[in-house]
């Protein structure tokens, strides 16, 4: 689980991110990023419909793509990011996720 403060909640602030921010795509995920005036990083979570009708399911894929970024990252570099799935994303295993996580943020250098 993510702590408190590495989280973006305010629809303003995630509606900034998604327009303003930088793109990069790996496999089935999208990140956004946009640089912000705190010390450390947050981070928001989107998971369509189109994904699956379940919200069940939707969770699922949230949970397993939260804890894949407490493991990868230091939350150091300044920046507000949104990550969006894909619809490929539902059979893919936390490994999977994991792997194209540390992908993105390689290419994204967070």
């Amino acid at each position: 689980m993510l702590e408190q403060k590495n989280r973006i909640k305010k629809k303003k602030e995630i509606e900034e991110t998604f327009k303003k921010g930088q793109s990069f795509k790996q496999d089935f995920l999208i990140l956004k990023t946009l640089k912000n005036d705190l010390a450390f990083s947050r981070f928001c979570f989107v998971v369509p419909k189109k994904v699956s009708k379940k919200a069940v399911d939707r969770n699922k894929i949230k949970r397993k793509i939260r804890q894949a970024v407490r493991l990868i990252t230091n939350f150091e570099s300044n920046t507000d990011n949104l990550i969006i799935v894909l619809s490929e994303a539902k059979e893919k295993t936390f490994q999977e996720i994991e792997q194209a996580l540390r992908k993105l943020f390689k290419k994204a250098k967070i």
